[in-house]
């Protein structure tokens, strides 16, 4: 590893070197060969890294090559700029450990990495050279809104999580640390920001705290602040103020990313794919499109006694008309809902009813018996008798039925898309 001291050299052999990748790329077309010797340096030296994961035998993988590197010839085409955006591939067999730290499972697998970090959903779109340009394209758009008078903080969306920032001028260090947070987790939350408000209607900080119902205090004229607004309509999670120094990305970054990304989460088409790769057991609570008192009662219940089961099981809301199949499967409909099942990818399991979630344990002794087998069990034979050894004997002679099949493992990855590596590692 080669350490420079001085930050003049570091940046002559930083552009060096992107300028010998992007004249090698240009001259050969289509993505560039990213190895371990070119690797970091890359994903350091540009915004966004697009990289295909594939293998040279995946039949999957040579579909997508062709449109892949046509794609990556738009991209360089449109986006130019040294350092703005490369899209690379990455044979797996030949690079191992690029693969491995990557966590790739399956090929192709697309990622993208951004400022040095990857990217935790990996793209899941539609595989066109239009559509990889457009996916850029839209990565690049700037994930702040800027809004120009205190009363625009009115009309927000109440149901989704933000981040609201208020700087004197965007040329300060602080708000490029503000930026950079905003680019890594647009997905998960809204950023907005207001420069010189306070100048402008001549008010004090202690009444941009207010209007964001953030805090009362009173604070400092001039000092910026970050703030987080929770989705004050799905949840009753508070908001709060960051205290820490905004002139950490790192510090910011854990902070916003613990606010943005909640232990509870919605379940959608577009995600599901996502959700289900992680290879936990769903449970879902399944409420009525308009029904928000039910959402704040379950988050509120799963905050309270099962936050330490988050490494276990996925907490999940889900619209109940936009996912009817699941509630069919389980012998209900919308006029059932709302209503609480676990999904463990290969059965599905129903609460016995959403008022008894109130029921002290209730709910944690739920998904204690899905992980003990004590749910299988009993939806085969009833519940468990009480020290009755003759209904045991008697239970032995049943004809076992079968739990409603998985519906949710049918949005995994598809053996249509993709060669899986599950079973072979």
């Amino acid at each position: 590893m080669l350490v420079f001291c001085d930050i003049t050299n570091t940046k002559l052999v930083t552009l060096t070197f992107l300028l010998v990748s992007v004249w090698c790329n240009g001259a050969n077309g289509g993505a560039l060969t990213l190895t371990k010797e070119n690797f970091d340096m890359t994903i350091a030296s540009n915004e966004l890294v697009f990289i295909n994961f594939y293998a040279d035998w995946c039949h999957f993988s040579n579909l997508l090559s062709p449109t892949f590197d046509e794609a990556a010839d738009k991209i360089k085409e449109k986006f130019s700029q040294l350092g703005q955006v490369v899209v690379g591939k990455v044979d797996c067999d030949k690079q191992e450990t690029i693969a491995s730290r990557f966590q790739i499972t399956k090929y192709p697998t697309l990622k993208l990495v951004r400022n040095g970090q990857p990217v935790k959903r990996e793209y899941r779109g539609q595989r066109s050279a239009q559509a990889f340009l457009d996916f850029i394209e839209k990565q690049l758009e700037d994930p702040i809104k800027e809004f120009h008078d205190l009363k625009d903080l009115s009309n927000l969306d109440n149901k989704k999580r933000m981040l609201i920032g208020y700087f004197d001028r965007k040329d300060v260090p602080q708000y490029e640390t503000y930026r950079r947070v905003a680019t890594n987790l647009k997905d998960d939350c809204q950023f907005h920001v207001g420069f010189g408000i306070c100048a402008n209607e001549k008010c004090d900080l202690g009444q941009v705290y207010l209007h964001l119902e953030a805090s009362r205090a009173m604070h400092p004229p001039g000092e910026p602040i970050i703030v987080f607004r929770s989705d004050k309509a799905l949840s009753n999670d508070e908001d709060e103020i960051f205290k820490g120094n905004l002139n950490s990305f790192d510090e910011l970054h854990i902070w916003a990313q613990q606010k943005c990304v909640p232990l509870v989460r919605e379940i959608t088409f577009e995600n599901a794919e996502e959700l289900t790769e992680e290879g936990l057991p769903f449970l879902i609570l399944f409420h009525a499109p308009d029904d928000v008192e039910s959402i704040k009662e379950y988050k509120d219940n799963i905050a309270n006694t099962m936050a330490s089961e988050k490494q276990n099981v996925n907490f999940l809301t889900a619209d109940g008309v936009k996912f009817a199949h699941p509630l069919h499967h389980l012998g209900k409909s919308k006029e059932d809902l709302p209503l609480i099942a676990i999904d463990s990818f290969k059965h599905m399991y129903l609460f016995s009813n959403f008022k008894d979630m109130h029921i002290p344990g209730k709910l944690k002794q739920f998904l204690d018996d899905l992980h003990s087998g004590k749910l299988h069990r009993e939806f085969h034979y009833g519940p468990d008798p009480e020290l009755d050894p003759m209904q045991l004997i008697a239970d032995q002679g049943k004809i076992p039925t079968t739990p409603p099949e998985s519906t949710f493992k049918k949005l995994a990855p598809s053996k249509n898309r993709y060669t899986l590596l599950r079973d072979e590692l």
